[in-house]
């Protein structure tokens, strides 16, 4: 089959597209999806690039789950594609299927995991023309929404639905996005507003009318002075993507009692706190990156009642993921950047 491999840690170099890759065997309990696309994440150039190891870049801890990372390595986390084969324990009733694969996985070559693995981190992901995932992972999806478009929702909705649950947000909630044009805050602003809260984006000036169209009603542009613009003390919620050296004034937009939470840290993972902003203001944090169980079902049942729709900026063939990740790290885009798997150049 197809698949891109990752073959080291570095930059865009390191993706080498081969044609002569083994199909995955499925174990009993597995499933085998033929993928038909599967979109570009955050975590897929973070692992890459090593970023999750707090120490040299090919320490053993490199993974998104600290784990070694083994090389060739399939990534690839966002998948819409359709079940072509079964294990024996799963049965032939599901093959057929349009699936969704649940990014975040308990599941792996029959054993039940301790601690959860991201698909195409741990183990082989999306990025190839066919991947093998425990059949309690494949969801089943119905809806008129092509592949591409339903690629875009896995990773980067299902890490927003995830905080907004951890964080309770509800109609009687103020909540700010940072990072709000990406793939989880354009996600954030959509689920938010399906649960009935008021939404405020942060993101480039170039990208207000981009977020009030898909549901914000207020925006702030990122490098502008966040207090002056909302005051202290004037949100309930926050969902953060960006930490960096401004971290603190986040935690003094919040209301006492209020919540916050992270799932990335693209300007910066060392912040600087004021503990006595946390125990004084009654503040909760949530550090959000493994779904509670009920996440990414509740994600697929959004999408086919239309509660969310699919932002894709741009879509690439699988031979041109190197140039995907490229314009991904160039953050010109609102949405998700996707990979055609089904279509061969």
């Amino acid at each position: 089959m197809r698949a891109a491999l990752l073959i080291g840690h570095g930059g865009p170099d390191q993706l080498v597209c081969r044609d002569d890759v083994p199909v995955p065997l499925p174990g009993p309990g597995d499933v085998l999806v033929r993928v038909q696309a599967a979109a570009v994440n955050n975590t897929d150039i973070n692992t890459r690039m090593a970023w999750y190891s707090k120490g040299e870049q090919d320490s053993v801890d490199a993974s998104w789950s600290g784990n070694p990372l083994h090389f060739p390595r399939v990534q690839g986390a966002d998948v819409c594609g359709e079940i072509v084969h079964a294990g024996t324990e799963v049965g032939n009733h599901r093959v057929g299927e349009r699936v969704l694969i649940e990014p975040c996985i308990r599941e792996a070559n029959g054993q039940i995991l301790q601690n959860p693995w991201y698909f195409g981190s741990e183990c082989d992901g999306g990025f190839a023309e066919y991947a093998v995932v425990a059949s309690r992972h494949a969801h089943t999806i119905e809806s008129t929404l092509t592949s591409i478009d339903l690629a875009s929702f896995p990773c980067a909705y299902s890490t927003a639905e995830n905080m907004l649950t951890r964080a309770f947000v509800s109609d009687e909630d103020r909540v700010l996005i940072t990072s709000a044009s990406g793939g989880v805050g354009s996600a954030a602003i959509q689920l938010a507003k399906a649960r009935g809260a008021e939404v405020f984006a942060v993101t480039r000036e170039s990208k207000f009318s981009g977020l009030l169209e898909i549901g914000a009603d207020g925006t702030a542009e990122r490098e502008s002075d966040l207090i002056s613009r909302f005051g202290k003390n004037s949100f309930d919620v926050v969902i953060d993507l960006v930490a960096g050296p401004t971290w603190s004034t986040l935690l003094d937009l919040l209301r006492p009692g209020g919540r916050y939470t992270v799932s990335g840290a693209i300007a910066g993972s060392i912040i600087e706190l004021d503990v006595r902003t946390l125990y004084l203001k009654d503040l909760n944090l949530f550090g959000c990156t493994v779904l509670a169980p009920e996440v990414f079902k509740n994600l697929v049942d959004h999408i086919e009642k239309r509660r969310v729709v699919p932002l894709v900026a741009e879509v690439y063939p699988l031979s041109q993921i190197a140039q995907a990740q490229k314009s991904f790290e160039s953050k010109q885009h609102i949405g998700k950047i996707v990979l055609d798997i089904a279509t061969r150049t």
